[in-house]
């Protein structure tokens, strides 16, 4: 029997009681013992706060033992306990005394600044002067105008020339031809030193009163810091990595790497490593290269284009080419590197022109295309709107192509989130060799959390109905109307959610804010307020969106409901994945597609015990959660129940004192 893609084997009874741990090992021999911690540590660690709980005390030493040893460590540490001082406390000193440098790379900018409060915290109550640098995208960072609506690409190649050509004042007024800094340069370092450590914000601020370049400022400062806070890519990304290095004068076989969320890392490096196109860019680079009067280029593109929709006739809707496929179908009317080169030449003067340019966009993909094809998958897809259109993405499949060189060539690398369980998935799919695994028990008391699954109804694709979604309203409702405070309800994608509030709305007999696709910052932040302003309302968003991993409100949520099961689409990159994965690990299904769905659930179900004062319940609401193969992912010691009758349940469980 297969579950509701035809990719998953399933068991249709559920379970009452813990079953095993998916890869026959103990659980709780993972499950790192509470010590206290030694003295004579506790003198060396820069440990800015009064009391050290047991589970930071066990992080510390295992953070110690690994970086003095040279080692890696995969840990999974519960939300809420405070990971970054844990982690920084025994790197800084073994930082210092080894002359490393320590690389905190984190993907959300609440997190630099989390970093940046710690490590101020750590100099007013220790009086430790920890030289800082904070650094985001490139990009995001610069002071031209309207550069942040450019490719990635496109605006380092432009900002490339600007630099060269001197047309730069930002530039110009922070570096010297020779690369040194100037003297207005070193006094705004100074100054920002006296001050830090500072985030981002604080170097912007300080760039613009001068008319220098923030980005620059970053890095004149990161090559004198002992902790350097950037964007996973500044690392995993090679090119990048190799650039920035050099620019900073530091070396990886010196450097501390810690990745802060690190579930995330995989996949981040998937899409690092990914590229695509397809005939709509095609057809804006044609546009682009006529209006430019770059004939001879609209004829390689149409070349590329008549490709495209030839290697894709015999394809219904999504499936895998090969390399030479599209080689040879551009081949038979212009040889392929000729074409490759050409229009990145034109492509490369047009975005000189313009800033940024569709052209060269195509030139990147057609030299990607020719790279290798163990790890990778050639993927075309086509979709017919008012025409049709075809997709072609040469995609990534193993992130340890990137990852495995980066690690081998640290002096330690520590990953660390609420969510890296099981470790040993993560050891596999990243690529180390010899890495320490450990998981840790939430210091939380367990009284204060029920974690409650609810197999009356399904999200399975083959069941969805407006019956259906008027019966997971009605749990839902049930639960937001009995719960004295506020719930967060997450959703596979935000098609399901808005079919289920259409229901919900009657159900609930509280205020409800919904989360919307592309939402702006600002909207995310005054949806939040408005909701935290609730002592009884109730969020909707998705796993995967704003709210389901990157918010923290102690105290403000008493329940989350997890609907449906947010499994990746049963697309052919998901089949390659459990085929390339089950050829090198044997766990086909559990590392594509059956754990990071689970992840994601974790991720949303941290949302809502955040200290140890709060009291919340967790509700896992689809019969899947029940099923064997689902069930037995859940950490051990989350003492997961199961029942129909969760509404007594939930009651017991709110009325305990």
């Amino acid at each position: 029997m297969y579950g509701e893609h035809g990719l998953m084997p399933c068991e249709s009874n559920f379970c009452r009681r813990r079953i095993k741990n998916p890869f026959n090992k103990p659980f709780k021999e993972k499950l790192t013992p509470i010590f206290m911690l030694d003295e004579e540590l506790q003198k060396e660690i820069y440990f800015p706060y009064s009391k050290i709980r047991d589970v930071q005390g066990n992080m510390i030493s295992d953070v110690y033992n690994a970086i003095s040893g040279k080692k890696h460590i995969i840990m999974h540490a519960p939300t809420g306990i405070g990971k970054t001082i844990s982690v920084l406390a025994p790197a800084l000193p073994l930082a210092m005394k080894n002359n490393l440098t320590i690389f905190f790379l984190t993907s959300r900018q609440t997190q630099h600044r989390i970093v940046v409060d710690t490590l101020r915290q750590i100099k007013q109550k220790l009086g430790v002067e920890i030289e800082c640098a904070d650094i985001i995208g490139k990009k995001w960072m610069c002071l031209q105008n309207e550069v942040q609506a450019m490719a990635n690409g496109s605006f380092h190649e432009y900002c490339k020339s600007l630099r060269e050509e001197s047309k730069c004042e930002f530039y110009i007024n922070t570096r010297k031809p020779t690369s040194q800094p100037t003297i207005g340069a070193m006094q705004a370092i100074e100054e920002l030193r006296i001050i830090g450590p500072c985030h981002v914000h604080e170097y912007t601020e300080q760039a613009k009163k001068k008319s220098m370049c923030p980005y620059e400022l970053a890095t004149l400062t990161a090559g004198n810091a002992k902790v350097i806070i950037a964007d996973y890519y500044y690392i995993f990304n090679s090119g990048i990595r190799d650039s920035f290095l050099l620019k900073i004068k530091k070396e990886l076989d010196k450097a501390i790497l810690i990745v802060d969320e690190a579930h995330n890392l995989p996949t981040r490096i998937r899409e690092l490593l990914t590229q695509k196109t397809s005939s709509f860019a095609v057809e804006n680079a044609k546009k682009e290269a006529g209006r430019l009067g770059y004939d001879e280029t609209v004829e390689n593109l149409d070349i590329v284009e008549n490709a495209l929709f030839e290697i894709g006739k015999d394809i219904d809707a999504e499936g895998t080419v090969s390399r030479n496929d599209f080689v040879d179908a551009i081949s038979r009317s212009k040889n392929y590197d000729d074409v490759l080169a050409e229009l990145s030449f034109i492509g490369e003067d047009i975005r000189d022109k313009q800033k940024k340019s569709f052209v060269l966009g195509i030139a990147k993909f057609l030299e990607a295309w020719l790279g290798p094809d163990i790890g990778f998958g050639r993927i075309l897809a086509k979709e017919t709107d008012k025409k049709l259109k075809i997709s072609l993405a040469y995609r990534c499949l193993d992130p340890s192509i990137a990852a495995r060189e980066v690690i081998g060539k640290s002096h330690s690398t520590v990953l660390m989130s609420g969510t890296l369980t099981p470790t040993e998935m993560y050891r596999d799919i990243l690529g180390f060799n010899d890495v320490v695994e450990k998981e840790y028990k939430s210091p939380f008391p367990k009284k204060n959390r029920l974690n409650l699954v609810i197999p009356k109804t399904t999200t399975k694709f083959a069941e969805r109905s407006h019956r259906q979604y008027a019966e997971i309203a009605k749990v839902c409702g049930d639960i937001v109307n009995l719960v004295d405070g506020n719930t967060a309800i997450f959703f596979p994608s935000y098609d399901l959610m808005q079919n289920i509030s259409e229901f919900l709305g009657k159900e609930a007999k509280k205020p409800v804010f919904a989360e919307k696709a592309a939402m702006a910052k600002t909207e995310k932040e005054n949806l939040l307020t408005a909701f935290k302003a609730h002592k009884g309302a109730v969020l909707l968003g998705t796993s995967t969106g704003s709210f389901g991993e990157g918010i923290d409100m102690p105290g403000v949520l008493q329940a989350v409901i997890i609907v449906g099961l947010p499994l990746n689409k049963p697309d052919v990159e998901a089949r390659l994945l459990i085929e390339y994965y089950d050829d090198k690990f044997g766990k086909g299904f559990e590392y594509g597609y059956v754990l990071p769905a689970i992840t994601k659930c974790l991720q949303n179900a941290g949302r809502c015990i955040r200290s140890e004062t709060d009291k919340g319940a967790i509700i896992f609401l689809d019969e899947r959660y029940a099923w064997r193969n689902y069930y037995e992912c859940f950490p051990e010691d989350w003492d997961m129940e199961v029942s129909l009758d969760y509404e007594e349940t939930l009651r017991e469980f709110f009325d305990k004192k």
